[in-house]
């Protein structure tokens, strides 16, 4: 403790020196080193209370899906918060969808945001799955929100050059196909589930055919 009020003390005399013993304007430095360090103390607390606010409250019920997955405490910490973020990020991605109309035709040609929805969903059923939905967290989520989020803020210019028009075509080409990896980040991750169906049709259709052929040979043999 000791040594830290000399250190203390040392700066304190370094800086007087440097300011030529006036004592004025070294009170102007503290102050304003003062309001600094409380600025970015409130920065910091803030970022702080919205970091804990994003990730909601967990349930019971949700700490024991958890459990029976077999998560650890620092996959259910991560999965969580991965969560968090991609909600808001769909619940964005909604709001610029209904603010724009060629936006809402590249979603209604694509169903991307039911596909979002959709794979969110699979992934809060099946949260052990989350690396396999990697390229749709990390990647086409995020990039197709910042996205509209650029198109939504050229297209409220008042004034619009042939330029920007340009821009705003070029983008909307590049949301659509990021529309499109969305539903087939969908499309994979619930592949295994079609197949499964299809062999499930396949056996329906077999036992379908042979109930229907049985009555007619009964018919012939009668």
């Amino acid at each position: 403790m000791g040594k830290k009020i000399v250190t203390i003390g040392l700066v304190i005399m370094g800086i007087i020196a440097f300011f030529e013993g006036d004592f004025s304007e070294f009170l102007i430095f503290l102050l304003m080193l003062g309001g600094i360090y409380l600025i970015y103390r409130g920065l910091r607390g803030r970022k702080g209370k919205q970091a804990q606010a994003e990730v909601p409250f967990m349930s019971k019920e949700k700490e024991q899906h958890y459990r029976e997955a077999g998560m650890s405490e620092s996959e259910i910490v991560l999965f969580r918060e991965t969560m968090s973020t991609s909600k808001q990020q769909i619940v964005r991605l909604q709001e610029n969808i209904t603010q724009n109309a060629k936006l809402k035709a590249i979603d209604l040609r694509h169903d991307t945001l039911k596909a979002a929805k959709a794979l969110f969903k699979e992934l809060v059923k099946e949260p052990t799955r989350l690396p396999e939905a990697s390229h749709f967290l990390y990647t086409h989520l995020p990039n197709i929100v910042d996205l509209t989020d650029h198109y939504i803020e050229i297209n409220q210019h008042e004034v619009k050059t042939k330029e920007t028009y340009g821009k705003l075509e070029e983008s909307a080409q590049i949301i659509d196909q990021m529309a499109d990896l969305i539903v087939k980040d969908y499309q994979q991750f619930v592949s295994e589930d079609m197949e499964d169906m299809d062999v499930e049709i396949s056996i329906a259709k077999k036992n379908l055919d042979h109930d229907l052929k049985e009555p007619l040979q009964k018919q012939f043999t009668e």
